[in-house]
């Protein structure tokens, strides 16, 4: 029997993901593993060996991210029940007056949706857009689509996010890097959000509903929530012992051009053996993780029984979300193993020039699309987007590629375009189109007409805003 063509293999292992998705409504996990199977099966390789290679690579991507994805669902359950998120939120508002809510909660959606997944986010946020609506009686759509404008873009760029995350493992980033070029990203488009929020309002607005038959929950007092300082560690400090690790390392690569930066590349050299330990990932967050835990302990003084049970709630939801990465990674790597890579590169003519990095760009962006509008999980999305990306970059078989020299430019951009095209067409099959409905109170009419389109907005200014950081700074 002759071998399938690779690019039928990849048309039948969308099938397969898409299919049992939509159609049959399996769980993401499960469409993502039989995926890997079937194309592993229908792949090049000794036949004994096919269901091997889909373990061993999904045991690679949980030990890569596994670690991470845990960690955070752990410190985004304590910032939660001590009080710490509120505190953020608090501190914007107070910053930025009532009349510039819609910034406040945009900005406090931008910051806890890096730790924090965004329904959780949405669902800490939406209470204080409810209070906010009752004093000043407008605005009712505004405040839900700034919340949604920071949580969503953060969420498809910036790690620990698990999208994010295993895109940039996919695609052979820096994780410090994809931070530091996520959040530069998704500010600009965050802020092209909150304008389009702002034209929707005016144009279409909606007043608050009563949801369920229970009044409103009353905010806690200021009394019993931590400082901002305390309240903002578990966020910014892996943030900065992350990104220190990623500066020094490029720093210490620099040529000298001078004394100061001879003295710079000097000192990076001396410092990335510790910041390679106090940077890497799941230190840092093991470390925020403690910080959040003790914020619980002295905030709520917990019991131990307690206390284990927030971690443990935490960790069934990261357990999922760790199960649906790692498979979507093993996805990834039998598309690599069906050598879809040199076919693709074929039908491009085998050109390897910076034109074609930029079709790179435009062709995540454009797989990115379709998988959303296709399942609805942007998750699923990104890892399946950028594992098919990293297939054409690498073939199976070959010592790991240079991306950025078939790219032309560094590939934390084709990281950052796949995420922007994971926001496109959300609709009735996107969990967080439901999130924003119910927990917002709109009519799935009005839903299509705000969220849809808002996050659109979001996904293609943050393309535009992609390829003139490219093209400005390649990083190359």
């Amino acid at each position: 029997m002759s071998p399938l063509h690779p690019l039928l293999i990849l048309a039948l292992g969308i099938a397969v993901v898409i299919g049992l998705i939509t159609v049959v409504r399996m769980n993401a996990f499960i469409a993502l593993i039989t995926a890997a199977i079937v194309v592993s099966l229908l792949s090049p390789g000794e036949t004994p060996l096919k269901i091997k290679r889909v373990a061993e690579a999904f045991g690679t991507n949980c030990g890569n991210i596994g670690i991470v994805i845990a960690l955070a669902a752990i410190i985004g359950k304590c910032m939660m029940d001590s009080g710490a998120a509120d505190r953020i939120v608090r501190t914007f508002l107070w910053l930025l007056g009532k009349e510039k809510a819609s910034f406040a909660l945009m900005g406090s959606g931008f910051v806890l949706a890096i730790p924090v997944f965004f329904d959780t986010v949405f669902y800490l946020l939406v209470p204080l857009a409810r209070s906010l609506y009752r004093q000043t009686g407008k605005n009712y759509l505004l405040y839900l689509l700034a919340i949604a404008a920071g949580g969503a873009i953060t969420h498809t760029l910036v790690p620990p996010t698990p999208g994010p995350l295993l895109m940039a493992e996919n695609l052979k980033v820096d994780i410090g890097t994809m931070i530091m070029v996520g959040t530069l990203i998704a500010f600009p488009s965050a802020l092209v959000g909150i304008l389009f929020a702002t034209i929707a309002d005016r144009v279409a607005p909606i007043a608050m509903r009563q949801i369920g038959s229970e009044p409103d929950p009353e905010p806690l007092p200021d009394s019993q929530l931590p400082s901002l300082a305390v309240a903002i560690l578990p966020v910014i400090l892996p943030v900065l012992l992350i990104s220190a690790d990623t500066i020094a390392t490029t720093i210490s690569k620099m040529a000298a051009t001078g004394p100061f930066w001879e003295r710079a590349v000097l000192l990076a050299k001396a410092a990335t053996p510790y910041t390679a330990i106090i940077g890497n990932a799941n230190l840092a967050l093991l470390i925020a993780t403690a910080i959040a835990l003790l914020l619980v302990v002295i905030q709520r003084k917990p019991s131990l029984n307690q206390l284990a049970h927030i971690v443990e709630v935490s960790l069934m939801s990261g357990g999922t979300i760790i199960l649906i990465t790692a498979a979507g990674g093993a996805f990834g790597a039998m598309l690599r193993e069906a050598q879809i890579g040199p076919a693709i590169k074929n039908l491009m003519g085998g050109q390897e020039s910076a034109m074609s990095g930029i079709l790179y760009l435009f062709l995540g962006y454009l797989i990115a699309v379709i998988m959303k509008v296709a399942q609805g999980s942007s998750t699923v999305a990104m890892i399946t987007a950028s594992g098919m990306i990293a297939a054409m970059l690498s073939p199976a078989g070959s010592e790991p590629v240079a991306f950025q020299t078939i790219l032309g430019f560094h590939p934390v951009y084709l990281a950052t375009a796949i995420g922007s095209g994971t926001l496109v067409g959300s609709w009735m099959n996107d969990s967080g189109f439901w999130i924003f409905a119910k927990m917002g109170g709109l009519t799935e009419v009005e839903t299509l007409r705000s969220w849809t389109p808002l996050l659109a907005v979001l996904g293609i200014t943050g393309f535009v805003v992609t390829l003139i950081c490219m093209i400005i700074m390649p990083l190359s």
